[in-house]
């Protein structure tokens, strides 16, 4: 790890750009484009927008778990090391000891022939010299970590065995093990019932705040980010189009589509007595739109949004993809 200054990002994305296949020495077919972000140590951060935008391919791109026919543009600094440019030799050191992530599906990612102490112990041996009695202790504390009950049993148990709010949480055990210094979490309560959900995210909360370790959060899920965040980045069609803290994003949007997204919540809906919705759908990354990409489904287009949009600071802390960005007054999750 390189020496690095304690103000400085712990993960800097810069002109990320994925995409499949080449013409001319350039990617053919784009699904993100430009996308640049910092996420400090100890920080939470909730990637957000419509399926399709490109979220959960740019949380992939930063394990570089892409497929194999993927390009990648820019620069992924990881404390100043570019992982776009990392060897696999030196990804698999990276990749569960530093950065590690939590998926959207336990039952698909967890090995339904090994047993969950097995596949937690892998990590841990991979990246650290310990005993079997060493690492057995250690996966058993982490189960107990993350609230699993009876953990020692549940070492020795397949992951069919489990619920699954305990697959989930051996999941996050999985990515804990080793204390990463960042955790990409892509919709990890999706398929957990909301009772379950609200345990999940509080557990992932509470171990950022006690380990220190960064979170980013791949969601649709606006009240996750308000209740668990404390950074909001908005993206839509491959871009992101704002970047801003939680409570400014959520209360006082910038970008046209961010205030979409909240307008279109349904319990904001029964409050104000209205439907919300956006028009349209996200465009195809064949058929991309010059100029703004939202220009389509925007309410407020006009005059300059035929030109193609910039990420701009239109104040402190607060980046937006809209050249009105910083004469707009647009609803937000506040009525």
């Amino acid at each position: 790890m390189k020496d690095m200054a304690p103000d400085s990002p712990l993960l800097r994305v810069e002109g990320l750009g994925i995409g499949f296949g080449a013409r001319r020495g350039r990617i053919a077919l784009r699904i993100t484009e430009g996308v640049s972000f910092d996420i400090a140590r100890g920080e939470r951060v909730g990637l957000v927008g419509e399926s399709g935008c490109g979220k959960t391919i740019t949380g992939l791109s930063l394990m570089r778990l892409l497929p194999g026919n993927a390009r990648i543009e820019g620069r992924i600094l990881l404390d100043g090391e570019d992982l776009a440019k990392a060897s696999p030799p030196r990804m698999r050191k990276i990749r569960g000891k530093r950065i590690a992530m939590i998926f959207q599906e336990p039952m698909s990612a967890l090995d339904p022939v090994f047993t969950i102490g097995a596949q937690i112990g892998e990590a841990l041996t991979l990246h650290e010299t310990v005993t079997r009695a060493e690492c057995r202790e250690r996966v058993v504390e982490m189960l107990a970590a993350v609230g699993i009950p009876a953990p020692e049993k549940r070492h020795d148990e397949y992951p069919h065995q489990l619920s699954g709010g305990m697959r989930q949480r051996a999941m996050i055990a999985m990515a804990l093990i080793c204390k990463p210094e960042l955790i990409v979490a892509d919709e990890p309560t999706t398929a957990l019932d909301v009772t379950i959900q609200a345990q999940i995210m509080d557990l992932l909360r509470d171990l950022s705040e006690r380990t220190g370790t960064a979170l980013l959060f791949i969601t649709h899920d606006l009240g996750v980010v308000a209740e668990t965040c404390t950074r909001m980045i908005t993206m839509y069609a491959g871009q992101v189009v704002e970047d801003a803290p939680v409570d400014a994003a959520l209360t006082r949007p910038r970008h046209p589509y961010t205030s979409g997204l909240l307008r279109s919540l349904p319990q904001l809906n029964r409050a104000r007595g209205e439907f919300a919705f956006i028009a349209g759908r996200v465009p195809s990354p064949a058929a991309m739109p010059a100029g703004c990409r939202f220009r389509s489904r925007c309410e407020l287009a006009g005059p300059g949004c035929e030109a193609p949009q910039t990420l701009e600071r239109v104040e402190e802390g607060r980046l937006a993809r809209c050249h009105r960005a910083p004469d707009l007054d647009l609803p937000g999750a506040v009525a």
